[in-house]
């Protein structure tokens, strides 16, 4: 186990080298210089515009590109963002002057709270009404789960988030449009991030199922006299998990990415928010560490996914004891 667990985060390395290339050089194709936003005071999104340096303010304006290592080669910045990363120290905001790792320690619990809100939703949902569908195959239920899969995968995120508001926020006044907290505030945020994730999964879910159900040894437990109960949460279940658990664990990344929008939908203080903020404002450090953050958290959870196969299907166990 230990090293399949080496080998695993090995290979991990590529992906998220592959993440930091790519996201350095697309910040750097986008229009606009970030000293020169500063100074504008962010009225210039486009990046059209440059700032016109006056010989008083040329002393700290060479000075602020100096500080962020924008006045070397972009060669040089890529070598020093590489080595930063790998000290784990994504520098300090162009535009707050505050450290990115206070900026991520600020905000990061209101995207955690949301990623696990919504991926709660997936699973129950999803596994719960996969399973159903599966079981009451070519009955109502079965064609009311599949209506909810098509509609829960075809309608954006962003329209249903509005939709929701309008709903249970304006027209009901049940619950807040604006979400900062936990609670009930996560309900609607939550609902909004995990319908895809979870009519994706019910799919899968319902797919995987009644594959099971028609294996040899689920028909042999059935002759034992098992009960329908048992065949299906004791012996069915856990073998149909196997292709769901992988979806989950690539869902939680989406999910993870997902936030961006809806926490400006629901005007959500986490991450999210703060990346949108940087890439407009280009903040490069900022989108740089938050970048890499989400993606060394999807790496993670593939990892984590990898793991929990050695545990639900033990035949994955031996084969790569073997190999």
């Amino acid at each position: 186990m230990g090293g399949y667990i080496v080998r695993r985060l090995l290979y991990t390395i590529p992906v998220v080298l592959g993440v930091l290339v790519t996201t350095f050089i697309l910040l750097r194709l986008i229009p606009g210089d970030p000293v020169d936003l500063f100074y504008l005071g962010g009225q210039d999104p486009s990046g059209t515009v440059s700032f016109v340096v006056t010989p008083s303010q040329q002393s700290a304006y060479d000075a602020l590109r100096r500080e962020f290592n924008l006045d070397k080669h972009i060669v040089h910045q890529f070598f020093i963002y590489l080595w930063d990363f790998v000290r784990f120290d994504f520098g300090k905001s162009i535009r707050s002057q505050r450290p990115i790792n206070e900026i991520i320690g600020d905000h990061w619990p209101a995207t955690i709270q949301l990623t696990l809100a919504g991926m709660g939703l997936a699973l129950f949902i999803g596994i719960g009404a996969g399973v159903i569908s599966a079981i009451r195959h070519h009955t109502w239920v079965d064609y009311a789960s599949q209506s909810f899969a098509v509609f829960g995968v075809s309608i954006p995120s962003f329209f249903l988030g509005v939709i929701l508001v309008m709903i249970f926020s304006v027209g009901l006044g049940w619950l807040p449009a604006i979400s900062n907290g936990h609670g009930k505030e996560l309900i609607l945020p939550g609902i909004t991030l995990g319908t895809a994730a979870s009519a994706i999964l019910a799919r899968l879910m319902r797919s995987s199922m009644l594959d099971v159900l028609s294996r040899d040894y689920i028909r042999t437990a059935r002759a034992k006299g098992l009960r329908e109960r048992a065949v299906i949460w004791l012996h069915a279940l856990r073998n149909a998990l196997i292709p769901v658990v992988t979806v989950a664990g690539l869902a939680f990344g989406g999910l993870l990415t997902g936030t961006v929008i809806i926490e400006s939908v629901f005007t959500r203080q986490g991450l999210g928010l703060q990346l949108i903020a940087a890439i407009t404002q280009r903040d490069y450090p900022v989108v740089q560490g938050l970048v890499m953050l989400a993606a060394l958290l999807y790496a993670g959870m593939n990892l984590v996914v990898d793991i929990l196969y050695t545990y639900i299907d033990p035949r994955v166990r031996l084969v790569r004891a073997s190999v």
